[in-house]
């Protein structure tokens, strides 16, 4: 078991237990929160507490992820990019169209999949499924991501997750002119009440931060970089559209007429963080795909 807890802000005061743990462990689902609360493993300054518990300011909650069952996700010998690898935390470069891990309708030729074949011993906080994943990226978006091989140094990352010290920088072409040189989105995230399989700006979603800066105008289209101060899913490209300069690319909320390219045109650039176990800052650099850079040549050509 691998134990964690944590001190109720006067914010977090009166929310649900099973909401407030999903939001302190941002790869849990409130599902999974719950059946950990129904397997009494979660507890309130030493007290078992039911899913419904609204939470106190000041109190400790405290909780036990169980140890995972022996993997039955098979290792497979697919080509990924290790950008940087010790005893402690893998760096990988995801290509486009790669799904992170496995799930319905993607049961091999994931990325934990491609993982697993490089390196046998991945953190199992995550459960058998996600066993390593720290932090995830859509399919259709390529780029860096970090993965834990033991328990501590997971818990390590996410924590700076949380405490929103790792740097995540992308790259995005958009639609329209964005006449801003820099901005930030401040708005919540939560599933589209119109489509639960898209998420959308609503009142009292999740806290969601993304800063941008425009690297270049081709008229029609806007070359950026997106900074996260949040990680929510599809943070970008929600964000993005919010302000009215979708994805080019994005089947899910940008426009059907768009670029040639193969999902959105977003790519995870640039990487930082400490690493867990020396406290020594890490950082990395990757080029965008070449269909990316593609793109970006015949825009330039275009304007």
């Amino acid at each position: 078991m691998t134990l964690l807890n944590h001190t109720v802000s006067q914010e977090e005061k009166g929310l649900r237990i099973d909401k407030l743990l999903a939001k302190v462990n941002e790869d849990a689902s409130r599902s999974q929160v719950q059946a950990w609360i129904k397997a009494d493993l979660v507890k309130v300054d030493g007290e078992i507490v039911k899913s419904n518990y609204k939470c106190q300011e000041g109190t400790t909650i405290t909780w036990e992820i169980p140890e995972v069952e022996e993997l039955d996700v098979i290792p497979e010998n697919i080509p990924i990019e290790i950008i940087y690898e010790d005893s402690d935390v893998l760096v990988v470069n995801k290509p486009r169209g790669m799904v992170v891990h496995p799930s319905a309708g993607h049961h091999s030729g994931t990325l934990v999949n491609a993982v697993l074949y490089q390196c046998k011993d991945l953190s199992g906080i995550n459960g058998v499924i996600r066993p390593g994943i720290v932090h995830r990226i859509d399919m259709d978006t390529s780029g860096l991501l970090m993965v834990a091989k033991n328990d501590k140094a997971h818990v390590s990352l996410v924590d700076q997750l949380r405490e929103k010290t790792v740097k995540r920088s992308y790259l995005a072409i958009v639609h329209g002119d964005i006449t801003h040189d820099y901005g930030t989105i401040d708005a919540p995230l939560g599933r589209d009440p119109k489509d639960r399989q898209k998420m959308a700006v609503v009142d009292g979603g999740r806290n969601a931060v993304t800063h941008f800066e425009v690297i270049k105008r081709f008229g029609q289209y806007t070359y950026v970089k997106c900074v996260l101060e949040t990680g929510r899913t599809h943070q970008i490209r929600v964000h993005l559209k919010y302000i009215g300069f979708p994805l080019a690319g994005d089947p899910k909320y940008g426009p059907r007429k768009t670029l040639e390219i193969d999902g959105q045109a977003l790519h995870a650039a640039e990487l930082g963080f400490e690493h867990p176990n020396t406290k020594e800052w890490l950082e990395f650099e990757v080029e965008a795909p070449e269909d990316f850079k593609k793109l970006l040549i015949n825009l330039e050509k275009m304007s």
